[in-house]
């Protein structure tokens, strides 16, 4: 099966949070590596970077943060993933012409659940009210 997670939950997986909990016992029970594609580096690198921003985290603590997101790219946990992005595109439109204005979903939220879609996920990982009513929508089992 092939499990799709959003930042939301990748965060949660490197930095302590509310939900950090339930990302980890979710990740207990999946074997297969994790799609890590460009949306997901720039938006875990920059919710990190806000972090620091907005004074919730120490520049120290982020580094180490992303020093295990590489050591678990490195040992294939999360797996570098190429998305087609004009077909990803084109789903998101779609996406948010069906769903938007009941779900409220922003345009990140829209090509996350329309990267999963591209991939094939079956399982759509997030923490995202909004994100998981969308992938719902959109036909993806949502969890955790």
């Amino acid at each position: 099966m092939i499990y799709y997670a959003d930042s939301s939950f990748l965060v949660s997986c490197y930095l302590v949070d509310s939900n950090t909990p339930r990302a980890n016992a979710c990740l207990r029970r999946i074997r297969s590596g994790l799609p890590f594609t460009a949306l997901h580096a720039l938006e875990v690198r920059n919710a990190m970077e806000l972090g620091i921003f907005r004074g919730l985290l120490p520049a120290a603590d982020r580094a180490a943060a992303w020093a295990c997101l590489e050591t678990d790219l490195a040992g294939g946990r999360l797996v570098r993933t190429s998305v087609s992005w004009p077909l990803a595109f084109r789903l998101a439109v779609r996406l948010s012409e069906s769903h938007s204005a009941v779900t409220g979903a922003r345009s990140l939220d829209i090509l996350h659940v329309a990267a999963a879609k591209t991939l094939r996920a079956a399982e759509f990982l997030s923490f995202d009210d909004r994100q998981r009513t969308l992938a719902t929508a959109a036909g993806l089992t949502v969890g955790p």
